[in-house]
């Protein structure tokens, strides 16, 4: 009996895991308010977020993808990986892409002390400002605290994760990542892809994979500020 039931609960967990419902975003919003995990509405639209860049390589590669595909992104990026390639984010600003605050370096946001975090939160935009409008503060690894939020709004930022998540920061497998947000893509969804380096790479190729397909079922791809708006 009680294997039957630890073989029960990793089914379900494998099924919250590989399709996790709405449901579970509109639970996780209403139990750990502050941070969006996805829009509510019916228009075929879904908006693209892209993590710890810009990389010198790999960011004109997804740059290059998302121009050929007509996709639009918001680009979260680490301020202390600005400099030498100041170029690339002016690119990325003209194509029409949105800029987030990823804060300074990757490391788990959750564990700095509320002054730290607003201090690197400040640094960030400063950093980030003279290239466009900034909006959106993404806490690395996913994690937030009440005190984050508070800090957030008080610096005029709204708090982003997102509700496809294809574990491409670990797993090299682009195909896998490509099935994954194809599974799950949905109206008001926002995807979490990565740059820098191997992840850059891969995410390049799963946006050449799962850009047409997508648009192929009718969807549009947008920053998050264009997704918000539309709901």
């Amino acid at each position: 009996m009680g294997w039957a039931v630890a073989g029960l609960l990793a089914l379900a967990l494998g099924a919250l895991v590989w399709a996790p419902p709405d449901w579970l975003f509109d639970g996780l919003t209403a139990l750990r308010p502050g941070c969006i995990y996805r829009a509510h509405l019916r228009a075929p639209l879904i908006a693209l977020t892209i993590d710890d860049g810009p990389d010198s390589v790999t960011t004109p590669l997804i740059l290059a993808e998302l121009e050929r595909h007509d996709a639009q992104a918001t680009f979260f990026l680490i301020s202390s990986r600005l400099a030498g390639r100041e170029q690339i984010v002016r690119d990325l600003v003209a194509a029409g892409h949105e800029l987030g605050n990823h804060l300074t370096r990757d490391e788990a946001s959750i564990k700095l002390p509320p002054a730290e975090f607003e201090r690197a939160l400040v640094e960030a935009d400063r950093a980030l400002a003279g290239y466009g409008p900034v909006r959106w503060v993404r806490p690395a690894s996913g994690w937030y605290s009440r005190a984050m939020i508070e800090i957030a709004d008080r610096h005029h930022y709204r708090c982003a994760l997102g509700s496809i998540y294809p574990f491409d920061a670990a797993l090299p497998w682009p195909r896998f990542s490509a099935s994954y947000i194809r599974r799950n893509a949905r109206p008001g969804a926002i995807i979490i892809l990565h740059d820098g380096a191997a992840r850059g790479l891969r995410t390049a190729r799963v946006l050449r994979i799962v850009l047409p397909a997508l648009r192929a079922n009718g969807y549009r791809i947008v920053t998050l500020s264009d997704l918000v708006a539309a709901a």
